[in-house]
């Protein structure tokens, strides 16, 4: 690809169930050139991540969806490419929001300037961006360990599961971790260091969980929901804490009431009965404590109490499968696309 040539991937079709390759659509067109107070963004990195199958429906949600013809949405680190904006010069280093393409024109809205030398530009997408201040922030201001009490995390392994086991861990709790496969749950255990983990793909997943949080469970951080809640659910300790960050294993169900029996009312008894807290958010809501995350993460990065694994696909026309393998679990750490050096 020329450096003269944008290319972007944009939302052709809206998928139901799993998204495929009919449902993107690679386009070709002139960089733009940017117009006073604006700079040409060249992405370096693209982050892939769960809510972005979400918005390739148009069902209601907390963000509108991305409509057809327009390019696919998602964090990026990014270059100013040219600069006519005064607080920008080009060389710098940003995070953005530029979305599945090479370049995108802005006007400095949402722009944060990275500083390459306190650690890889990749970790403002990953450990020191949105899915480390989804962990902090869901955990700390919702699921509010206490020394001494057991925290379980579901997809332990990604880039949310693994800050949150490890800030438990920080804070005095004890961290086990649920993971798909026997590398994915070495790695949680061996270098992440949670106290326990459990794959859920174990055909005895339910009792193996059991015997890992002999004292029940506190905390439940949730990112998968399916058959890893159905295992959590008997194990919830009275005043447990359930941050709903995720439900990745639902994500690709079609539009409309699901087959099978309804289990609402046992869970309602269970959240009565217990004084179950459960939860949703989503990261913005704590968006004024961002820079106390940004200092005690970065500190924490530093002083090698924090850890991280990136997956990264080369090429931005292997985002749509690489989205698909995220979906289905493939990804191992954060994933994320390198779109240009």
């Amino acid at each position: 690809m020329r450096n003269d040539t944008n290319q972007r991937i944009v939302l052709a079709a809206r998928p139901e169930g799993q998204p495929g390759p009919e449902h993107f659509r690679i386009e070709t067109a002139p960089v733009p050139e940017p117009a006073d107070g604006q700079v040409l963004l060249e992405v370096l990195y693209l982050s892939l991540d769960p809510y972005m199958r979400g918005r390739m429906d148009a069902r209601k949600s907390y963000a509108p969806p991305v409509e057809l013809g327009a390019v696919m949405e998602g964090g990026t680190v990014a270059r100013i490419r040219r600069s006519r904006h005064r607080d920008y010069r080009e060389g710098e280093i940003v995070l953005s929001h530029a979305g599945w393409q090479r370049f995108a024109l802005s006007d400095g809205t949402g722009l944060r300037k990275i500083d390459p030398e306190l650690a890889p530009v990749s970790t403002a997408l990953g450990v020191l961006g949105m899915p480390g201040f989804t962990a902090w922030s869901g955990l700390l201001q919702i699921g509010r360990p206490q020394p001494g009490e057991t925290v379980v995390v579901a997809a332990a392994s990604g880039a949310v599961g693994s800050v949150v086991g490890q800030i438990a861990r920080i804070k005095g709790a004890r961290a086990v971790g649920i993971a798909g496969g026997p590398e994915k749950c070495a790695f949680v255990k061996d270098e992440l260091g949670f106290d326990a983990v459990v794959d859920h793909r174990a055909a005895d997943f339910s009792g193996q969980l059991a015997a890992a949080c002999p004292d029940g469970i506190d905390v439940y951080f949730e990112n998968v929901g399916g058959q890893v809640f159905d295992a959590v659910l008997p194990l919830l300790n009275e005043f447990a804490r359930i941050p709903v960050c995720g439900l990745i294993a639902q994500y690709n169900d079609p539009a409309g009431p699901r087959q099978g029996p309804d289990r609402l009312p046992q869970v309602m008894r269970e959240v009565l009965s217990r004084s179950l807290l459960i939860r949703g958010f989503i990261q913005r809501e704590f968006a004024q404590l961002r820079p106390q995350f940004y200092q005690e993460a970065a500190q924490w990065l530093k002083e090698g109490r924090l850890r991280y694994k990136e997956d990264v696909v080369d090429g931005l026309e292997n985002a749509p499968d690489a989205l698909r393998g995220l979906l289905e679990g493939r990804n191992f750490g954060k994933l994320l696309v390198r779109v240009a050096e």
